[in-house]
């Protein structure tokens, strides 16, 4: 099924491609079913206003604001600064439809006081995690206390009503990073509460020709929400070859493939777009703007044009 799949998978990605090239001369695409938010981490160098205006302007859904320390919330300061921010946000013609948090476990500091706010303010997603791996100890046990957290933190969520997304990234010690150990995790939870912000750039680092559908195929029921970015394989200075984030479209991510999956389990949770390679300067990393702003602004309408393109050709 793995090798019929990947064959149509790059057959409709070939398709995809082309009518995305066709469309890259415009400046927006038409929304889809699934809303597209774009993370706040590439715009903390401005105000939540601000933010909201360059979103809105470049054709996105929603904001997935960062709250978590050094993020454009602070989660001391959650319950005065986040209904100010997402009124903003509501009155550029937008939405918050999940927050990224700076929540690892119910014992998070200010992590009730987040759920509580996202309650009061109709927002139902946030992504959390992560946990790691010390590689000197046995796994399972380290993931049997991992999953009691879990089901601390599901059972938070649960008095609130709010979903906890964990996002999966690639690396050594990364909890999530196959997938397996998270699914292991999670899967006797109740997902309504806790479960996967998959993060398909993250995936295809850690499963590239077939092991990233096999990883979606076994979270898709605990799939809540979706990140999107696109890479390269590359080497550094040492010559070691390490993922190098680039231009949706422009890398090895088989979207076609990926929301070909989304479709057929029937997504319908937030999704988050990335801006993480050199192209966007100090924004890829949250830490400034320092390239002209209408460039960046030129770079958020480009991928979001190439995103929706895609998600129009998946029926998604």
């Amino acid at each position: 099924m793995s090798t019929t799949l990947t064959r149509r998978a790059f057959a409709a990605s070939a398709a995809a491609g082309a009518a995305a090239e066709a469309a890259s001369a415009a400046e927006t695409a038409p929304a889809g079913k699934l809303k597209l938010s774009v993370f706040s981490k590439h715009f903390q160098w401005t105000d939540w206003k601000e933010t909201a205006r360059w979103a809105a302007e470049a054709g996105f859904d929603g904001v997935d604001f960062t709250v978590r320390s050094g993020g454009h919330l602070l989660p001391a300061r959650v319950a005065d600064d986040m209904p100010k921010a997402v009124e903003l946000v509501r009155k550029a013609g937008l939405d918050v439809y999940m927050i990224t948090a700076g929540i690892v476990d119910a014992g998070s500091p200010h992590a009730e006081a987040i759920v509580r706010t996202m309650k009061q303010l109709g927002i139902r997603h946030y992504r959390w995690g992560g946990f790691a791996l010390d590689y000197a100890k046995p796994v399972e046990p380290q993931l049997a206390g991992y999953r009691t957290r879990s089901k601390e933190l599901a059972d938070m969520n649960r008095q609130y009503g709010v979903c906890a997304m964990y996002h999966t990234h690639s690396g050594l010690r990364q909890v999530g990073a196959a997938i397996w150990d998270l699914w292991w995790m999670l899967k006797e939870l109740d997902s309504r509460h806790v479960g996967i912000n998959y993060d398909i750039g993250h995936a295809t680092v850690e499963g590239g020709y077939g092991g990233w559908i096999n990883s979606a195929r076994v979270s898709a029921g605990l799939m809540r929400g979706v990140a999107l970015k696109d890479f390269t394989w590359a080497r550094d200075a040492r010559g070691r070859w390490l993922p190098a984030w680039c231009q949706p479209g422009q890398g090895m991510v088989n979207f076609a493939g990926f929301l070909a999956i989304l479709k057929e389990q029937r997504f319908d949770g937030p999704v988050q777009v990335h801006y993480e390679y050199p192209e966007v300067g100090d924004a890829h990393a949250g830490k400034g703007m320092s390239i002209p702003q209408a460039r960046f602004q030129e770079i958020l309408k480009r991928d979001l044009v190439y995103y929706r393109e895609q998600f129009r050709a998946a029926g998604v």
